[in-house]
């Protein structure tokens, strides 16, 4: 008997994992094949626009991820870096080996997580109540709570051009039984596709065709708790081409080829990561697509293509390639392809990942109609800590859309309706001035440290940072500078009048440097993190008051509780649709109800005078 069962070991499975274990809860891991243990399948790389966020997020509470990706990163690179800090991103390439091997040591020798290779084909169900699974052959596994990182496996098919066959991944067997298990429950299911271009040896690339690519020497880490030292990190670049009109050429003439095209593939994909294919089809007036080449780790000649993503046949992705200056002679050592899955609609789920219709059952990941590692891992911990909490007694772990890009990409995915597979956006955070990858770790560590998740130490370091901001910023309200004291350090400002540093901070031109430099010693023992923060926090003021009043006011909304088993169809005044909408996506709050598509203003007015009724 266990306390916890988590179905997969993708990047959802392991943070999952780790979540229950660290609360001392003895956790059964299973996954299909013990030797893709937290594999990257996709793209050697981590982070990005609006997943760097999730992940620091992820780090600031206890998770693994960052740390891991720090460890095993062979390129660090902050995006964005002449736009606000709001939508600055750090991604890192990845040594894809390296992440799986130092990951699956952790699990392997973190007490209470036992791994097991098996494939569950059968959920064990007593009444409304998860009590364990059934595996394909024939083990049977008891649990109070049983947690579903599933990836791609359910049902999985592999398509190459007109062949395709069953499969999770390219050369694993999927997992067949699990979704029948799921839909007798009363679970509705629906499927997607997912793509990944062809790997080529590095042996065959003409990189003097190409543009080189660094990283950067001082680009920051993912963790804030186990930063490798400048210096210690690999800084191997990747390589930029571009496809041409002998690309789109060729692809056009053989479009009829294309699995989209030809009808073998009529699922939806991701939109921002379309095939190349489909760009020739979208963007007829494009004449060029950017190829990024990318090292898929330290100890391999396997490059990434990102940018020719296809599953057109063999024969006819090999010609593509080749027609890419640099890549004429290149050798597909993989072929891409795409990838069909079942996933369940996320709306069944609850703000904590438990399953609306079986209690202690808990899904993350893909299956719930995410795309990338970094979406993945996030629910991973979501589902693990609530899993392990609920089972303690404890009060669960909500992360809402004004907290974090984890809440906000929990509330969309059940709220929302799903098109495409979800991908998480800065431009999806409507607070993202607040919740910035700088200040995660002040917005997180302490529901990280009190739902016990993350150390001690880390915490303190937190709380420490914070007293450390804000001395600074009331030692520079304190502080009044004379105008020719401040001209003649920096003539252009053209001061007439004393002004506090902390209001000449405010000013676009005015930047670290120059308030140290006033300051004179009194900037000493204050941190480049901590400066870092005071600059953000007082030139963007105005800004971040603004939000804060918006959250305030959306939080009214959030208090009002809606019970699960309400009849929206007795609501006298409510619209037909929203009747309809309301009943099937089942919101927790008054708030989650006010964001469903369908579902008007006075709706919701109508809606909060018959709950304040009750």
């Amino acid at each position: 008997m266990y306390d916890v069962i988590v179905i997969g070991a993708g990047h959802a499975g392991c943070e999952a994992a780790f979540a229950c274990a660290r609360l001392k809860l003895n956790t059964l891991l299973l996954t299909i094949n013990l030797d893709k243990v937290a594999l990257m399948p996709c793209n050697p790389a981590i982070g990005g626009m609006g997943k760097s966020q999730l992940i620091k997020e992820l780090d600031a509470m206890g998770g693994q991820m960052g740390k891991i990706a720090d460890l095993a990163g062979i390129q660090f690179k902050l995006l964005n870096q002449k736009k606000g800090p709001a939508v600055q991103a750090l991604r890192t390439q990845i040594d894809k080996k390296e992440y799986e091997t130092l990951m699956k040591h952790l699990l392997e020798t973190t007490d209470n997580i036992l791994l097991k290779q098996g494939t569950v084909a059968k959920l064990l169900v007593d009444g409304i109540k998860v009590k364990g699974v059934l595996t394909e052959d024939g083990m049977q596994f008891l649990a109070k709570a049983v947690i579903i990182t599933s990836g791609t496996f359910l049902r999985g098919r592999i398509i190459i051009g007109d062949k395709d066959y069953y499969a999770g991944r390219m050369g694993e067997n999927p997992a067949m039984n699990l979704t029948k298990s799921l839909t007798s429950l009363g679970f509705e299911m629906d499927r997607f596709q997912t793509a990944t271009p062809p790997r080529v040896d590095k042996r065959s690339i003409d990189f003097s065709k190409t543009i080189i690519s660094s990283g950067d020497e001082e680009a920051g880490s993912f963790s804030f708790w186990a930063c490798p030292k400048r210096g210690e990190r690999a800084n191997i670049p990747s390589f930029l081409t571009y496809t041409n009109s002998k690309t789109h050429d060729l692809i056009a003439q053989n479009i009829k080829y294309s699995p989209i095209r030809s009808g073998i593939i009529n699922t939806h994909g991701p939109r921002h990561c379309p095939s190349i294919d489909r760009k020739v089809l979208n963007f007829p007036q494009k004449h060029k697509h950017p190829v990024f080449i990318e090292p898929e780790g330290v100890h391999t000649n396997e490059m990434y293509l990102q940018g020719l993503t296809t599953s057109m046949p063999f024969y006819l992705q090999e010609k593509i390639v080749n027609t890419v200056e640099g890549l004429e002679k290149a050798s597909i050592i993989r072929p891409g392809y795409a990838v069909e899955y079942d996933y369940l609609i996320p709306c069944q789920l609850n703000y904590t990942l438990e399953s609306k219709l079986i209690e202690n059952l808990y899904f993350a990941g893909q299956i719930n109609g995410t795309s990338g590692y970094e979406e993945a891992a996030v629910q991973g911990f979501v589902a693990g800590a609530n899993a392990s909490l609920k089972i303690l007694g404890k009060k669960p772990l909500i992360l809402t859309r004004d907290t974090s890009y984890i809440g906000v990409l929990i509330d969309d995915l059940i709220t929302k309706d799903l098109s495409e597979p979800y991908r998480m956006y800065t431009s999806r955070a409507e607070y993202r001035l607040f919740l910035r990858s700088d200040n995660a770790d002040l917005r997180l560590a302490t529901l990280g440290f009190e739902a016990g998740f993350l150390e001690k130490e880390a915490h303190q370091k937190t709380l420490k940072k914070q007293q450390a901001i804000d001395s600074l910023i009331k030692l520079l309200k304190n502080i009044t500078i004379k105008p020719q004291k401040a001209n003649r350090y920096r003539p252009n400002l053209k001061l007439k009048e004393p002004i506090r540093l902390y209001d000449l901070f405010k000013r676009p031109q005015v930047n670290i440097g120059d308030i140290k430099y006033w300051l004179d010693h009194a900037s000493n023992g204050y941190g480049d993190g901590v400066w870092k923060q005071a600059e953000i926090i007082i030139k963007y003021e105005g800004y971040i008051n603004r939000q804060f009043e918006e959250i305030k006011k959306t939080k009214k909304l959030e208090k009002f509780a809606i019970p699960s088993n309400i009849d929206y169809f007795r609501f006298k005044g409510l619209t037909y649709g929203a009747q309809e909408k309301l009943s099937r996506k089942r919101p927790n709050t008054l708030g989650q109800a006010s964001r469903i598509a369908g579902v008007s203003p006075s709706d919701i007015s109508i809606l909060l005078l018959n709950l304040r009724r009750k």
